[in-house]
């Protein structure tokens, strides 16, 4: 557990248990306190309850992990879920299995209090405190500050990933469309999962997005209000990209599904040929394998060798007509 306390924008540097911190607050009766928890259990969550009043519900969707993007009040809490994105890199696609790995991560808004909640390690949110761009006038305008840097660093790597994604289509079309080149299309396929496990990490988070940034919510002040525009902006943004993304992964799953019939139909064609030019001998023996007695050559000296170049010169000519024709 990581516990900062804020006074007029400034965090005060030093490791302050969370009980002293929220009393210190609350004596004063300015600032607020950021506590950052890491998967806690019910226990951890429950003392830290008792301490901040949280309702029990909230206590519920921190402990198990499995929310999906939305925004919840409370009588004296603003609760925003997120899921989390962290793109995972990698020389190229074409020898991985995973792309992109996603966690959750909720932020608790109260009146002098913010908590954030991770599950997973796409996001560390108290990496934030000294993070540029997040001045000390930004965060004195109260705890709202914080959703908004965390949900503001939360759509970053929507982008980030969106971004490495873009780069990983660009790579496989170049080289399906590559001559003489063969792609595995489960790669593709693999793109396409991940490109639409990141597409239901985005869209969710459309409408909790825009509630902060337009309705007019208690624990989020107007100026506020204006920074969640800012984030609303680059979801959407991220949003149109994923989506294009995925036309263009659909492409390419049908490019590589024509490419993959027509290499069938080459495929075929050669061992039509081959079968073609190996029925040759396979008739002549066949004829010289039935046991009659009045058979055309059996008492010619050169018989044999003559059947036998016949053969050939059959199976020669085959060749030549097939690989004229580019069968071969």
């Amino acid at each position: 557990m990581d516990c900062v306390i804020y006074t007029d924008g400034v965090g005060e540097r030093g490791r302050v248990p969370h009980r002293e911190a929220i009393r210190r607050v609350r004596d004063a009766g300015r600032g607020f306190v950021w506590i950052g928890l890491d998967a806690p259990g019910r226990d951890q969550m429950e003392a830290l309850s008792r301490d901040l009043g949280l309702h029990e519900l909230i206590i519920e969707d921190a402990t198990s992990g499995r929310q999906r993007p939305k925004l919840e009040a409370y009588d004296d809490a603003l609760v925003l879920n997120m899921s989390t994105v962290r793109y995972l890199a990698h020389e190229t696609v074409t020898q991985v299995s995973d792309i992109v790995s996603t966690g959750e991560l909720m932020v608790v808004l109260g009146r002098d209090f913010v908590v954030t909640v991770r599950h997973g390690d796409q996001i560390t949110p108290t990496d934030l405190v000294g993070a540029p761009g997040y001045s000390p006038e930004r965060f004195a305008i109260g705890p709202a500050a914080v959703m908004h840097a965390v949900a503001d660093r939360v759509v970053d790597s929507y982008i980030e990933a969106a971004e490495g994604m873009a780069a990983d289509i660009d790579e496989l079309e170049s080289a399906l469309f590559t001559p003489r080149t063969r792609v595995d299309i489960e790669q593709i396929y693999v793109l396409k999962r991940e490109l639409l496990e990141l597409k239901h990490v985005i869209g969710p988070l459309t409408t909790p997005l825009r509630r902060l940034s337009v309705d007019h919510l208690d624990l989020v002040p107007a100026e506020a209000r204006h920074y969640f525009r800012d984030v609303q902006d680059h979801h959407a943004q991220a949003a149109a990209v994923v989506a294009t993304l995925d036309e263009q992964s659909t492409s390419l799953v049908s490019a590589a599904a024509a490419i993959v019939g027509v290499q069938q139909n080459t495929d075929m064609r050669k061992i039509s040929a081959w079968v073609a030019i190996a029925a040759v001998p396979t008739m002549v023996a066949g004829v010289y394998g039935m046991n009659f007695r009045h058979m055309p050559e059996l008492e010619a000296r050169y018989g044999y060798f003559v059947v036998l170049g016949i053969m050939v010169a059959m199976c020669a000519g085959l060749f030549l007509l097939f690989r004229r024709n580019r069968w071969l």
